[in-house]
């Protein structure tokens, strides 16, 4: 294992440490319990958003704290759902009097701990859950499908909304919606590698490819034969289109998010690859984003995701953000 730390066992304090100092003027570290704030206050009357979920799939969540998203990330061990202590130390420190929305990925242990963390919390609060992923429906650590990088887009839209004042059970309908309207599905080249692992987490021979892998390394629907660009896009958007049902002549959000390992230039290439395949479905691509987002370590591959959009969505997704990993 080739990694650059110097102590497994404290990977994810030192990390912390480094990206709150990189971005001081955007957030604080808090330790023991580790949650992840904005610098500056909630501010009076904003509902405050909180996420989170295991180390390993930066720059998601911490890498969202600022202004037009989240106010709060609570980052767990690597792969490994935050305790509820975390949770509610976050809640606790951005409450701003209008109360909490948790946005929570599909996994039984965040699940389970963010429900417990809404049992101690005394703050008026409410949940999401995202389940964008459809390649699989039931997998590893899950009960139902997945919640993936279609969670980055979650919190934009509801960010903006909560950065606009909406209320608590408007942001939780919101954000209920817009994962109504969005689905996911990955692909990997290669295994990750936990640290504390200190190997990868499966094996994948050099001629094959795991067709909706999980960002933990989860299998995903089947292994397969390494194939052109345009063939894996093509699975990927007919499984995405086929599942979400788009009306014809609408237009759509493209995210092509990188899984840790995979250059940019191939990540554009898959870009141009979906888009035209969306666009052979009647399919306007309106907004796109493309980068590491929502990552598994050092594994290669990407993920697509695509989100339904209307006047709202757009002009949501569109209003200013300004966090450690999306600025505009």
């Amino acid at each position: 294992m080739k990694k650059l730390i110097n102590h497994v066992d404290d990977v994810l304090a030192q990390a912390l440490s480094g990206f709150g100092a990189a971005h001081a003027d955007l957030v604080l570290v808090h330790a023991d319990p580790a949650f992840v704030t904005r610098a500056a206050p909630t501010r009076a009357g904003k509902v405050a958003l909180i996420s989170g979920g295991g180390s390993g799939h930066e720059p998601m969540h911490a890498g969202f704290v600022g202004t037009g998203m989240l106010d709060a990330a609570c980052p767990g061990q690597v792969f490994t759902s935050p305790t509820p202590d975390q949770m509610l130390a976050a809640a606790q420190a951005v409450d701003a009097g209008a109360g909490v929305l948790f946005i929570v990925k599909n996994y039984e242990g965040d699940v389970m701990n963010f429900e417990m963390t809404s049992e101690m919390y005394e703050g008026e609060h409410a949940s999401v859950v995202t389940n964008d992923d459809v390649a699989v429906e039931d997998s590893t650590w899950t009960t139902g499908r997945r919640g993936v990088a279609g969670t980055v887009i979650v919190e934009k839209i509801v960010g903006a909304a909560a950065e606009g004042g909406a209320d608590l059970a408007a942001l939780q309908a919101l954000g209920a919606r817009v994962n109504a309207r969005t689905r996911s599905m990955g692909v990997a080249l290669t295994s990750c590698t936990v640290p504390a692992a200190g190997k990868p987490t499966f094996e994948l021979p050099e001629d094959e490819m795991e067709m909706g892998v999980g960002i933990h390394g989860e299998p995903g629907r089947r292994r397969v034969k390494l194939r052109a660009a345009d063939a894996i896009a093509e699975e990927m958007i007919a499984a995405i289109t086929g599942d979400l049902a788009p009306p014809a002549g609408g237009e759509v959000l493209l995210l092509v998010n990188g899984f840790g390992g995979t250059p940019a230039m191939e990540l554009h290439l898959m870009y141009g690859a979906a888009r035209r395949l969306l666009e052979d479905r009647n399919l306007t691509v309106g907004r796109s984003l493309v980068g590491n987002y929502c990552t598994s370590l050092d594994m290669a591959g990407c993920s697509l995701t695509v989100t339904a959009l209307d006047d709202e969505l757009k002009a949501l997704w569109d209003a200013p953000v300004h966090t450690a990993a999306l600025r505009w």
